[in-house]
């Protein structure tokens, strides 16, 4: 066959998401705090996008809360306008210089329908001068968090060790990860600076006497070790299981700790018991994961007989095309480049803002469902979590499932029973004896409660409860309970039992 170039057609099919509804989705999707980093960055590269002050904002809600005359809103059913201008400053001309000069007329008349919308939503969440007092407060009582390296870095300053070894100190505490333990050995550390190992050795013995105790341990047996000497207690039981008997303590054989400590059975018992209260990951009260703000996108609260579910439009930037531009359609005597730069620009913002009201619509009445499905929730707590799938909201909301999926994906929601994130409410279910569903979530409580509340001398089995789940009505197999009593780190019965 003989080789070449050649040009063929072929017909095929496939979906191609316009720019414009990527940006929807992702402003669907994004958390608040990354919303307003995605606006933020619009407003950079759209002109005529500007958003409002936030004291012009607060005076649209006062002049509604006081009950001033405000413009007849629209139709309910109808979504409030996408776009804010301000009317004192609005010109008009007696002839529309082109088609879009109708765009900006019909903005301007629905102009305060979306102001009054926005003060509306915002209505309900308005806090009292006390709570607002509170608030900023909280806000003002947050510190950074010092990491492990800096307070280990400070505790060598303040140490007898000599000025001459600090540098040897710094590159240990270097090597220290951010559970507490030295990641690299002596001889590594040797090598690769040509200093003595025994100097290294006794500058890691003057960090590992500083808090919190055991860091600079190089595994979890010096970790404990080390926890133990701080405690003085070298001479323990606790200490000699800890030094002579690591293999057995893991896998919890209790008889053969016995046996080569010489002890009876109930001393090894009590003796674990005090071992396990020592601290795994010293540097775990420094991990910057303990650092975590949720901010809700949705709140929860209970007024009379009902739940009234709001969104939080604090955080939600008030954007608005800018009056400059506007203007600048409004002359006749621009280029045609001009005035297609500044139209695609407007429609441009018209869109986020619009695509903002839509997602905020979205969240509200995605909420608004999961409330009315889990009002027991709401009203008792954890263990009246019914089962809810997400096309079951899609349905009513009358959206498409995947859009209820993005709409939730990292958003919580404060309830009466504290914050939850929004995924928590979708769960699957287990009928019960008497044709309820139940969720996972509550049957997995149930069993964390059936197991804290057995006899530690004889520790139930998983058949057991599965006795004692079908006597509450509950039918479910032997290797669920296992499975959720996992992932509920509880161990098998053999490993709880006291003798």
């Amino acid at each position: 066959m003989a080789q070449g170039l050649q040009l063929s057609q072929r017909l095929t099919q496939s979906l191609v998401l316009a720019p414009q509804l990527q940006q929807s989705l992702a402003l669907l999707q994004a958390p608040t705090l990354e919303l307003k980093a995605l606006v933020e960055q619009e407003l950079q590269q759209n002109p005529v996008l500007e958003e409002v002050p936030s004291q012009d904002a607060e005076q649209l809600e006062r002049v509604n809360s006081e009950g001033e005359t405000v413009a007849e809103p629209a139709d309910p059913a109808e979504p409030p306008a996408d776009v804010t201008f301000d009317p004192a400053t609005e010109k008009t001309s007696a002839e529309p210089v082109d088609d879009f000069q109708a765009e900006f007329e019909r903005l301007v008349q629905l102009d305060q329908e979306w102001r009054d919308h926005f003060a509306q939503t915002n209505i309900p969440m308005r806090l009292s001068p006390e709570d607002e007092e509170k608030r900023q407060f909280m806000f003002d009582s947050l510190v950074a968090g010092t990491s492990l390296q800096e307070t280990l870095l400070e505790q060598v300053r303040e140490s007898d060790l000599p000025e001459e070894d600090w540098p040897i100190a710094e590159m240990i505490i270097g090597n220290i990860d951010d559970y507490g333990y030295l990641k690299a050995s002596i001889e590594e550390l040797s090598t690769s600076t040509g200093l003595p190992a025994e100097r290294i050795s006794r500058v890691l013995k003057v960090i590992q006497s500083f808090d919190p105790p055991g860091v600079g341990a190089r595994d979890l047996q010096e970790c404990m070790l080390l926890q133990l000497e701080r405690a003085g207690q070298k001479d323990t039981l606790e200490y000699r299981i800890v030094r002579d008997f690591m293999e057995a303590l893991g896998k919890r054989r209790i008889p053969e700790i016995a046996r080569g400590t010489g002890v009876e059975v109930d001393e090894v018992q009590d003796a674990l018991e005090n071992i396990a209260r020592l601290e795994p990951r010293p540097g775990r009260a420094y991990l910057p994961d303990n650092d975590q703000y949720v901010l809700p996108e949705v709140f929860v609260q209970k007024q009379g007989d009902d739940f009234i579910v709001t969104t939080n439009n604090e955080h939600i930037p008030h954007l608005r095309i800018s009056n400059t531009y506007k203007d600048l359609m409004a002359q006749g005597d621009n280029s045609p480049e001009v005035r297609n730069y500044i139209r695609e620009k407007i429609r441009a913002g018209k869109f986020l803002i619009k695509s903002l009201h839509q997602r905020q619509q979205t969240i509200l009445n995605i909420a608004k469902e999961i409330v009315k499905r889990q009002r027991e929730f709401m009203e008792k707590g954890v263990s009246a979590l019914k089962p809810l799938t997400m096309v079951q909201v899609a349905e009513v909301v009358g959206v498409h499932e995947t859009t209820v999926s993005r709409a939730v994906s990292g958003k919580y929601m404060e309830t009466p029973q504290g914050i939850f994130e929004m995924k928590y409410f979708f769960t699957a279910g287990i009928q019960t004896a008497s044709g309820d569903g139940l969720s996972n979530t509550s049957v997995k409580d149930m069993i964390a409660d059936i197991f804290k509340k057995e006899d530690p001398t004889k520790p139930l089995s998983d058949q057991e409860v599965v006795k004692i789940l079908k006597e509450r009505g509950i039918v479910i197999a032997r290797r669920t309970v296992a499975k959720y009593r996992t992932e509920l780190n509880i161990l098998p019965s053999n490993l709880r039992k006291v003798y």
